[in-house]
């Protein structure tokens, strides 16, 4: 396998990462994620302009990629920033619309805000247990239930939400001023929304569409681990540059070898939550897709979680301070992991796999 970008890739990587860097720094990020709209509305503008999201469609939808290594590199550069724009719903709605045909102007150069509601309380990662309800036809369907952490919900103006239609699951969209949302902010940052559906107007997207959101999922997990990627990538920079400027006992400390080694270890989880990012990624769309995102997804919440740990503890008590970047960096990299399913639904899954098999 072929580890390296395109041409194309690395200039859109080089660009994101260019631009974020200049526009999205941790003090700007800070002041903008834990405050209602939880995102930076001018830099939505910009960030699409720049083309993020035209990356995230082919060809055929409008776009100029939609590939897993297209996503990968996307989200590995938001993910790096901390950067809390609602591209994760964009992402998932894009496959969702491509699926059905329908016209995604409006989605890509960022005009429309879009948000996908597939979690439900009792079932937050369960695809195949789904409350919300359609009844009707034609143009007089309306739907009933509630969604959960809908990330990017508080300011989405269309739902791609999934629900039940003649027991099987569809997708319909709803337009957020017909229905209740309530919205939120996360611990990391960022925000999320409720979605009360009661008799709510909508329109049918997509019939029996379970294989379709099943794709729509996978792809918001590689692009999930990617942004987990650039997490603990820059959360391992930081530390190793501590450990090269803090001193005790009148040496730096970066000179104790028991450091050297936990700062390794750290490196050598990247790597590999890395390379299974560009498996998942290469399998996107495949066969087997679903088993390798279940893989990378359960992998980066284990890496995740010791990279954070092991960043703070080595830090020490600046590490969970506010005003240090890092403790933002665990903050995000804590909660990613229940995104689109946990370490231990993942695990689950892979065991169920293996034991049908």
């Amino acid at each position: 396998m072929d580890f390296s970008l395109t041409d194309d890739r690395r200039m859109l990587q080089d660009s994101l990462t260019r631009f974020l860097a200049d526009k999205y720094g941790a003090e700007h990020r800070v002041k903008v994620a834990y405050e209602a709209p939880f995102h930076d509305p001018a830099l939505w503008g910009e960030l699409t302009e720049l083309g993020a999201l035209y990356a995230l469609a082919p060809e055929a939808q409008g776009g100029f990629g939609g590939t897993g290594f297209d996503i990968s590199v996307v989200f590995e550069a938001l993910g790096r920033a901390m950067c809390p724009e609602p591209v994760l719903g964009a992402l998932m709605a894009s496959r969702l619309l491509g699926a059905a045909g329908a016209e995604q102007d409006a989605l890509l150069s960022g005009a429309t805000k879009y948000a996908v509601a597939i979690a439900e309380p009792d079932a937050p990662y369960d695809l195949g247990s789904i409350g919300v309800t359609a009844k009707g036809d034609g143009e007089a369907i309306t739907l009933s239930g509630r969604k959960t952490a809908i990330y990017g919900g508080q300011v989405a103006e269309i739902f791609l939400v999934v629900a039940l239609m003649n027991g099987k699951p569809a997708v319909f969209e709803v337009r957020a001023d017909q229905a209740q949302v309530v919205g939120y902010g996360l611990m990391d940052g960022g925000g999320a929304a409720e979605l009360l559906l009661d008799d709510t107007p909508a329109a049918l997207l997509l019939a029996d569409a379970g294989a379709v959101i099943e794709s729509a999922v996978n792809a918001g997990i590689v692009a999930l681990a990617a942004e987990a990627v650039g997490l603990m990538s820059v959360a391992h920079e930081m530390t190793v540059d501590y450990l090269r400027q803090r001193k005790q006992f009148g040496v730096t400390i970066g000179k104790f070898q028991a450091l050297q080694h936990r700062a390794v270890d750290m490196l050598t989880e990247i790597e590999q939550s890395r390379s299974l990012v560009i498996k998942a990624a290469a399998e996107l769309d495949g066969p087997e897709a679903s088993r390798f995102c279940a893989m990378v997804k359960a992998l980066v919440g284990r890496a995740g979680r010791l990279v954070a740990e092991e960043a703070i503890q080595m830090h020490g008590g600046i590490g969970v301070t506010w005003e240090y970047p890092l403790a933002h960096y665990a903050k995000r990299i804590t909660l990613l992991d229940a995104q689109l399913g946990d370490t231990d639904h993942h695990l689950g899954t892979l065991i169920d796999g293996y034991k049908a098999a």
